[in-house]
């Protein structure tokens, strides 16, 4: 690395790290305030409120990170201009496309510790972030719903009225079809534990069964269920697609697409995840047409406030497209790689318009 990109990199650097901090400060204490409303529900206290807030910021890390590097880089570069180190730099030969190839060396970090954070880090804290959370208050993972989880699996329904945090299922009922889709029974039992490799153990069963045009009732305190289900799946009936990892994700979508329901949302969720470290990189090219800008034309807190309403714009927009995509059956793809393209082309639009100044 050249030391013009070295002390690009240094300041950059700094500066996305000061928005990073300032961000999750202001999220963790939103967060913290928030938490107080539950604060003495079951055994909720202060310090396992403090613990579930601090498990949650991975996540953030990884929602935040595209807009922190565009306020950071913005940030970083208009401090240059106003130096007239830019200026240096630019008189001394270096053309906007070597600057912008040292911008990407700079921003595949970033890029890097986004995959990371979104990837190994902020999955498995969110998951005992909400473990550690429903155990203290002794609520239910499902109780948002006011029927259950429904889920097709093959050619049963299986409606769970609460799942515990160790996965254990309560108030499950089963609706099993004919390959005609005619009603063949209906299983209901009090709770059920999962034994590997593929099957549930159901207590407290009454099943009914549909014997032509009669029906009639059978008990079991104990029945062995068979299904596609497992611990794997099920938590991911209470979570959003996008805090879930790509392996989660696409086996999810298999289970899908194997009971024949749609997939866009998690596909969407599925791409989004794959172009989302990208996103950095496009933040870095948006924030430099502003440092070919005259400082005595736009003050750096006039410019920084754009970089913070551009990047609200652009997490937005992430999540506009993902719906549209959804409602309009647009390709997963394209749903998910939108935003950064249009983004990309502002860009572009942009640093040609300064370049023509």
């Amino acid at each position: 690395m050249k030391i013009y990109e070295r002390y690009l990199a240094r300041e950059i650097y700094a500066a996305t790290a000061l928005v990073l901090v300032a961000f999750l400060a202001l999220f963790a204490f939103f967060d913290l305030i928030h938490e107080f409303e539950d604060l003495g529900k079951g055994g909720y206290q202060l310090h396992q409120a403090v613990t579930y807030v601090t498990l949650t910021m991975p996540g953030r890390v990884y929602e935040l990170f595209p807009i922190a590097v565009l306020i950071g880089t913005l940030y970083g570069l208009t401090l240059l201009a106003r130096h007239s180190e830019i200026t240096v730099l630019r008189a001394s030969g270096l053309s906007t496309a070597a600057l912008l190839g040292s911008l990407a060396k700079i921003g595949i970090v970033f890029a890097l510790l986004t995959f990371v954070f979104g990837e190994f880090i902020a999955p498995p804290a969110e998951k005992a972030a909400q473990e550690l959370r429903l155990k203290a208050t002794s609520e239910v993972v499902a109780q948002e719903f006011r029927t259950g989880l429904w889920v097709k699996d093959e050619l049963s329904f299986v409606n769970v009225q609460e799942v515990l945090p160790d996965a254990t299922l309560r108030k499950i009922r089963i609706y099993q079809f004919s390959p005609r889709y005619e009603l063949l029974s209906i299983s209901e039992a009090a709770s059920a534990a999962f034994q590997p490799p593929d099957q549930w153990k159901l207590e407290d069963v009454v099943q009914t069964l549909f014997e032509g045009e009669q029906a009639r009732v059978a008990r079991s305190p104990e029945m062995e269920w068979r299904s596609a289900l497992n611990p794997d799946i099920v938590p991911v009936l209470m979570v959003v697609p996008e805090r879930m990892s790509l392996p989660t994700l696409y086996a999810y979508i298999r289970h899908l697409a194997e009971n024949q329901q749609k997939t866009e949302r998690y596909e969407i969720a599925l791409w989004k995840k794959i172009f989302y470290p990208m996103a950095t990189l496009v933040m870095m090219v948006l924030a430099l047409p502003f440092a070919y800008l005259h400082s005595r034309m736009t003050a750096v807190s006039i410019k920084v406030f754009a970089g913070v309403m551009m990047g609200i714009t652009f997490h937005m927009l992430n999540g506009l497209f993902s719906h549209l995509g959804v409602i309009n059956g647009w390709l997963p793809f394209f749903s998910a790689i939108t935003p950064s393209a249009l983004f990309l082309l502002a860009a572009a639009g942009m640093l040609w318009w300064v370049e023509r100044r």
